[in-house]
């Protein structure tokens, strides 16, 4: 006989009930409660976000620009951008890959008063960045610093919903190349950035790099499917790059 614990197709009881499998529901975790998992993506409403920032560690270097993106059906509805005031230097470093200097942004708000701003433009969307970690991880550590930890959220706020990353299906799509920067990605798509590393223009080609690979039909069509696709993309790019950080 058959144990319970061998996926037998019963309950623990040993007992099969096939009148009930339409009773059943696989819950994909990581999607916006607003938002069904068999939402097509070409109708789910998303907004692609960019930061740019005085360094790449969010808990001691700030956010000097944030863009958003509204993209609906394929195309953009709406653009959205903020200089902020990091409230300390920005090194040269910094300046020289995004070009904004403390002179553009001495007048310019702190990130704290342009969070309501922010959140209204958030509001109901589903979040999207190329390399999602790292704009997640500014976001939410200039969140904390203003306070922001506690009320009503917009999903790019939430824990526990997952950022749409395009990067993640650059490294399956574009295995086999050697880049998979969002510049060359965008390149060889055919979508042009006006100007790279501005925090708008940078989150209008991601939305478009997401676009471009829902044509693809390696690529699920819906919400719950594609996120859960891509978080398995995700676990399996990390798992790789231990491997290869181990030999090193």
């Amino acid at each position: 006989m058959k144990s319970n614990a061998d996926g037998g197709g019963c309950f623990p009881t040993g007992r099969h009930y096939p009148g009930i499998a339409h009773l059943l529901r696989v819950v994909t975790i990581g999607l916006a409660s607003e938002h069904g998992s068999g939402t097509p993506m070409a109708e789910l409403p998303i907004v692609s976000l960019d930061t740019e920032t005085t360094g790449r560690d969010p808990e001691r270097d700030r956010i000097v620009e944030i863009g958003c993106v509204v993209w609906r059906g394929g195309a953009v509805s709406a653009r959205h951008a903020w200089l902020v005031n990091p409230g300390c230097p920005i090194p040269k470093s910094a300046q020289d890959v995004h070009g904004i200097s403390d002179d553009d942004v001495a007048d310019a708000p702190a990130f704290t008063d342009i969070v309501d701003a922010l959140f209204e433009v958030l509001e109901g969307q589903v979040p999207l960045a190329y390399n999602a970690s790292f704009d997640r991880a500014f976001v939410s550590a200039e969140l904390e610093r203003a306070g922001r930890t506690e009320g009503r959220f917009p999903p790019a706020a939430r824990a526990e919903v997952d950022w749409i990353d395009p990067l993640v299906w650059a490294r399956e799509l574009q295995k086999q190349e050697k880049s998979r920067a969002l510049g060359e990605v965008a390149a060889r798509l055919g979508i042009t950035i006006e100007q790279a590393h501005r925090a708008t223009d940078d989150a209008e080609a991601a939305a478009r790099v997401l676009g471009a690979f829902l044509a693809d039909p390696r690529v699920p069509s819906s919400y719950g499917a594609f996120m859960q696709e891509q978080r398995r993309l995700g676990r399996a790019q990390e798992e790789e790059r231990a491997r290869w950080r181990s030999r090193g």
